[in-house]
Parts: C-alpha cells; structure tokens; sequence
C-alpha cells in the first residue's frame, strides 16, 4: 500500500485522517487509494451526497474497516466537501497506518 503519512496528523484526542469522499459509487470502500496531490486517503460510499447521507456512510465505512465503534470516528472539517478531515479517537497515527496496512 502507498504510504499515507502526509495524510495523517497526531490530535490530543486521536488521530485526524484527510480523505477524499468519491459519494454516489458502485460499491463502498475504504481505503480506495491516495491522492498524491491532495494528500487524502480515497474513500467511496454509494450514498448520494444529499442530506448527510453520504457522511453518515463514510463513518460507518471508514469504522468497519478500522474495526472500531461509530462514535469514535467523526467528520471535524470538511461536512459539505469531497475532502474531508476524519478524527478517529483513540488511536495513533502508527495503529492507524497498521490497521490499514492490512486492508
């Protein structure tokens, strides 16, 4: 897998992942790739980007492949975007790169 540090950063609380939300495909998957020039990890839902559809799905997503509880992944910037700032509380930028390392 390409290396996602740039897409990390180290929070008080967990670690913040910046990823691009491709809303409205086939199938959804985290990760989905990584963006060079963004510095995002890819990641595809198939809900629409309406009414909050599409975010409440990218949780739901990026949680299960994590293995970790709903309330510990939160949209903080971007809620409105295709590139969005995700917190994942509890976790470490070296854990979160080991557990996606194995996707």
């Amino acid at each position: 897998m390409t290396d996602i540090t740039p897409a990390l950063s180290c929070s008080d609380r967990g670690t913040i992942i910046t990823i691009e939300v491709a809303a409205g495909s086939k199938t959804s998957c985290f990760p989905s790739g990584f963006n060079e020039w963004r510095n995002a990890v890819g990641c595809r839902v198939r809900a629409p980007a309406v009414e909050g559809r599409a975010n409440r799905e990218v949780i739901t997503v990026i949680a299960g492949a994590i293995g970790i509880e709903h309330s510990r992944v939160r949209i903080i910037s971007g809620s409105t975007a295709p590139v969005k700032k995700i917190l994942i509380e509890g976790m470490t930028p070296d854990q979160l790169r080991s557990v996606l390392a194995l996707s």
